[in-house]
């Protein structure tokens, strides 16, 4: 490996106490840190004591700007990646510098910190064993309410970001794709008007007309419910797939998997019939 160190650091999402130990240190240290914008950035470094050098990335500017800064990794400086909140690369710019980065054999270290995600998940009360992280939706409607319903399938509790101009809309169209599940809606997290509403996505949708619309939104939705199945559907399912060319054995194999069951009993019943 070679050059310097690039250090990707997570920062508060609102409160700027939500800072860990290691962050600050990082951030005294490196020579150089490159920030999604830096005016932003400096309420936080200031707040700190913190001042350093620094290198704007945002919009535009991130592909031009991070050969800049990777001559500066290249002559063996160490550079701290930060976004506006939370975590570089994760629904925010910084993918770009990043892939360059180790491209080129430079280290990469993340120093881990807040996660609307995460901090909205675990005040949820929904299913958090297994989660798909959707992040923003494409802001045009067609492709919006194609990828919801691409999603609506899916098992494992969801979560989106948004912005406030599209709310309304978007949580229009997740009760066309999803229906009624059950929902969360955080909003401004860590931050002085931080909320929180549970219910259905069709009770969210009616109590957010009667509230101020402002900061990014976290939703999470319960995943898709397993649809419980009998055996005779089982079998059903190999009597069919045998009678498009698959054998037996391969037959009651792929129904087995996929129902759930034990495959020499499935495999058994099949016989009788």
């Amino acid at each position: 490996m070679t050059g310097g160190i690039l250090y990707i650091v997570s920062t508060p999402i609102g409160n700027l106490e939500d800072i860990t130990l290691r962050a600050l240190r990082v951030l005294k240290e490196v020579d150089v840190i490159a920030a999604e914008d830096t005016r932003h950035s400096l309420k936080l470094l200031n707040h700190y004591g913190i001042s350093k050098p620094m290198i704007s990335y945002w919009g535009e500017r991130e592909r031009g700007r991070a050969e800049e800064i990777m001559k500066k990794l290249r002559a063996g400086l160490s550079v701290a990646l930060i976004s506006d909140a939370g975590t570089p690369g994760i629904s925010d710019p910084g993918s770009v510098l990043i892939r360059a980065a180790l491209q080129e054999g430079i280290t990469a270290v993340p120093v881990p910190g807040p996660s609307a995600c995460i901090a909205a998940l675990s005040v949820s009360g929904l299913t958090t064993e297994e989660f798909t992280f959707v992040g923003f939706l494409p802001p045009k409607i067609s492709q919006r309410r194609k990828r919801l319903d691409e999603l609506k399938h899916e098992p494992r509790t969801l979560v989106f970001y948004e912005a406030p101009h599209r709310i309304v809309d978007v949580l229009s169209d997740m009760e066309a794709a999803f229906g009624a599940r059950r929902a969360v809606l955080s909003r401004e997290i860590t931050k002085l008007h931080e909320e929180t509403v549970r219910g259905t996505i069709p009770e969210i949708a009616k109590a957010i007309q009667s509230r101020t619309i402002a900061g990014e939104y976290v939703i999470i939705i319960e995943g898709k419910e397993k649809e419980v199945r009998t055996a005779d559907e089982a079998l059903d399912e190999v009597r069919l797939l045998m009678k498009r060319g698959k054998g037996r054995k391969e037959a009651v194999k792929i129904v087995a998997e996929e129902y759930g069951l034990s495959r020499n009993e499935l495999y058994d019943k099949s016989l009788g019939g």
